[in-house]
């Protein structure tokens, strides 16, 4: 365990609504097509906003972004939702993305067995990041206050909740 490291991340979940009914309608393998260029295009903009894709699994993706990159991670998290509900729909299917984000304190390091091993983030954060209820994108209060008051505008207060949904883009302008 020697290179596990306590580190404050910006933390991103983010899957497909509607992916299990669709992908019941596809054969496997248009499937992974589908599938191994999402991740393409997904990878690309995360890294472009100054974050690193921790893993895929199915239509799922866990992405984590430095403190310094967090005014950057979450509008690119926002400009990928447009992104991705566009490369669904350009291919016939019905999924939008649903993006969920927190602020926190994890374990980050390389976990696995023996030469088998891979980077993760392990922790509360994570977990609460995971458990964000949203149809769209959501982000913690945690996240909230400490992006830029430009990024902050992109999203507002979700009743009863400390969390913040994301604005259409056209509330942008």
């Amino acid at each position: 365990m020697t290179d596990i490291v306590d580190t404050e991340l910006l933390i991103v979940f983010a899957d497909f609504s509607g992916y299990s009914a669709q992908v019941e309608r596809q054969p496997d393998l248009e499937v992974a097509r589908v599938l191994d260029d999402w991740y393409e295009l997904a990878g690309g903009a995360i890294a472009a906003s100054g974050g690193r894709v921790v893993k895929f699994i199915g239509d799922a993706l866990l992405a984590v972004f430095p403190p310094e990159h967090i005014d950057r991670g979450v509008a690119g998290m926002l400009d990928l939702k447009d992104t991705a509900d566009r490369f669904m729909a350009g291919h016939g299917w019905q999924c939008i993305l649903v993006v969920k984000m927190n602020f926190g304190s994890v374990a980050a390091g390389h976990f696995g067995i023996g030469t088998d091993r891979h980077y993760d983030v392990l922790g509360k954060a994570v977990n609460a990041a995971a458990r964000l209820k949203s149809k769209g994108i959501i982000i913690s209060g945690e996240v909230f206050k400490r992006v830029a008051p430009g990024v902050q505008a992109r999203f507002t207060k979700e009743a009863g909740s400390d969390a913040y949904l994301g604005a259409p883009k056209a509330a942008d302008a």
